[in-house]
């Protein structure tokens, strides 16, 4: 499977925040994919046991299903492939992307951070990874980046493969306009959308609108 956008703007790549309550916020999850703004959904959930994993898969699966959204676990393609996950994402102190792939199989979406490194970024690509992530760009309150980039990473690397490349670290709608430019094919965003001041469903309509906007100039 590969991750491709539903038009021809930069995609909305969203993120789920670290800790998540169900159902209330399967519910508010739902108010928001059916914006229409989210192209990819994320789950990325950190120090929760893998039943919980399991059940956040259960209440979230149906709502991307149903609104033909991949859904990507973070971290773990064994929970990943038995839940019927889209993907899996992968980073540097995950399992191997060989290992993911192998795992989820080639109908399956693989990603993989690759932070600050073309490098990384052009052996994974050519191993079969189906996006890069480069990050981070802005500073970030969700987790501590491991590296910081500027939108050159994504001008280079655009000239030189068709492999889609993901934009994350602390992106919101003000700042995402150098990042869109640059050639980036998703936008990952977390704070800019669940922590938006007028609710998330008017943060991820402002990406939208962002990234649409800034196309057009």
């Amino acid at each position: 499977m590969i991750i491709v956008n539903a038009d021809e703007h930069a995609g909305l790549y969203l993120l789920t925040p670290p800790k998540i309550e169900l159902p209330s916020f399967t519910e508010k999850l739902k108010s928001v994919l059916d914006t229409g703004a989210v192209d990819c959904l994320q789950l990325r959930l950190k120090d929760v046991g893998d039943d919980e994993i399991r059940k956040a898969i259960d209440a979230i699966l149906p709502l991307c299903n149903g609104l033909d959204i991949p859904l990507i676990l973070n971290d773990r393609p064994d929970i990943a492939k038995k839940s019927g996950c889209d993907g899996v994402h992968v980073g540097e102190d995950d399992v191997s992307y060989d290992e993911a792939r192998a795992i989820m199989g080639e109908e399956h979406i693989v990603g993989v951070s690759c932070y600050d490194s073309r490098h990384r970024a052009m052996e994974l690509g050519e191993k079969g990874a189906d996006y890069v992530a480069f990050g981070a760009f802005y500073p970030t309150q969700t987790k501590e980046a491991k590296t910081s980039v500027t939108p050159e990473i994504l001008e280079i690397w655009t000239t030189f493969t068709t492999v889609p490349c993901v934009a994350i670290g602390g992106i919101t709608a003000e700042n995402l306009a150098p990042i869109v430019l640059a050639g980036a094919d998703f936008v990952a965003v977390t704070g800019g959308v669940w922590n938006h001041p007028d609710g998330p469903e008017a943060g991820a309509r402002a990406i939208k609108a962002a990234i649409i906007a800034t196309d057009i100039e």
